[in-house]
């Protein structure tokens, strides 16, 4: 790989702290402690030997419905709008058929914990110890996304509008975690809030962003103004920092480019708008991170706009995981980040 260029400065981590400050916990308390399955938990979360379809929860209020499946990777197969009273509309590409062996590419959404997206080599160096990370996908020659998109997790409580999901990973390496995952549905805002806890015995970066699957049509637009990106070389790993061209700054509401775009940005301001004129709808993208990596596939119906609290690749970069947005997480401290969803009608 190419070496990066070291006279990028994106933001910075912290160590016991976060790249935002107060809008991101580090905290020294147990994050899940283990719980018995019961009656209320164990039928949702798992999924008998003999079945191939995954246990979907619906959660719904007065404009917004979102299935989630616990046992793949606790992400999303759907999140509609329903404001006006009609047919649901589509805020994420969903997915039709939930199985066992669901793609979890499929789906409408998952959480990236305890990473986002790839590192090269399947290793990194940090305090002195070469670490290596195992590769998780056959198709995928280095790992990616951390684990957490390819685990079923634990329903821990739920209701109408709100569920909680947890995941425990203590023997893990590299990153022996637990983490928790809650999604909620307020008025017209979907919440999703990510949490993890080092479980393991020394310190560790780590770091975590969502990974959504958008709706799109010939006429969507994104505003998301970043000032940075991240060039990546054939492996899809950053090779230098530069200055977001001004055909991807998306300062305003502009047209997705209809060229493969796949990469890191930065220096964002954690704030985006998706714009569906033919739908007349906007969704606000609100999160506690500096970073995103936009993906868009030629001739797709979906785009990924993934809000991430660092770059692909952070733990190898110039100056270190912490110097790019990862958190190091002493044994018992915890990271936790939140992402907001508010669908609004447009010009109706």
């Amino acid at each position: 790989m190419i070496a990066a260029n070291s006279e990028a400065m994106p933001t910075a981590g912290a160590r016991a702290s976060g790249a935002r400050g107060a809008r991101s916990e580090v905290q020294s308390t147990n994050l899940v402690q283990p719980d018995r399955s019961g009656s209320g938990t164990s039928a949702i979360a798992r999924a008998t030997s003999g079945e191939r379809r995954s246990t979907v929860l619906t959660l719904a209020n007065a404009q917004l419905s979102i299935d989630l499946a616990p046992a793949l990777g606790g992400g999303m197969t759907r999140f509609d709008w329903h404001g006006d009273g009609s047919a649901p509309t589509p805020i994420f590409r969903g997915c039709a058929l939930a199985q066992a062996d669901t793609d979890p590419n499929a789906l409408a959404c998952y959480p990236l914990v305890p990473y986002s997206n790839r590192i090269g080599g399947a290793r990194f160096e940090f305090d002195g110890r070469s670490l290596a990370v195992p590769r998780n996908r056959l198709a995928e020659a280095l790992p990616i996304h951390g684990d957490g998109w390819l685990r079923a997790w634990r329903v821990v409580e739920r209701g109408d509008t709100y569920a909680t999901l947890a995941l425990e990973r203590e023997r893990a390496k590299p990153h022996a975690y637990r983490a928790r995952l809650s999604y909620a549905l307020e008025e017209a805002t979907l919440t999703v809030a990510l949490a993890v806890e080092n479980a393991g015995r020394e310190p560790l970066p780590f770091g975590l962003g969502l990974h959504p699957f958008l709706s799109r049509d010939s006429d969507t637009r994104l505003a998301a103004s970043a000032s940075g990106l991240w060039l990546a070389g054939p492996d899809w790993l950053p090779v230098r920092h530069v200055p977001a061209p001004a055909a991807w700054a998306f300062g305003v509401a502009y047209p997705l480019p209809d060229a493969l775009v796949n990469h890191a940005f930065t220096q964002w301001s954690g704030r985006a708008a998706v714009v569906w004129p033919r739908k007349r709808l906007s969704l606000t993208i609100e999160a506690d991170v500096d970073y995103y990596v936009l993906y868009t596939p030629p001739g797709a119906d979906f785009f990924c706009f993934e809000p991430v609290d660092h770059p692909i690749n952070a733990v190898n970069l110039p100056g270190g995981a912490d110097a790019h947005g990862m958190t190091v997480l002493a044994p018992g401290e915890t990271l936790a980040r939140e992402f907001r969803f508010t669908v609004e009608p447009v010009g109706r």
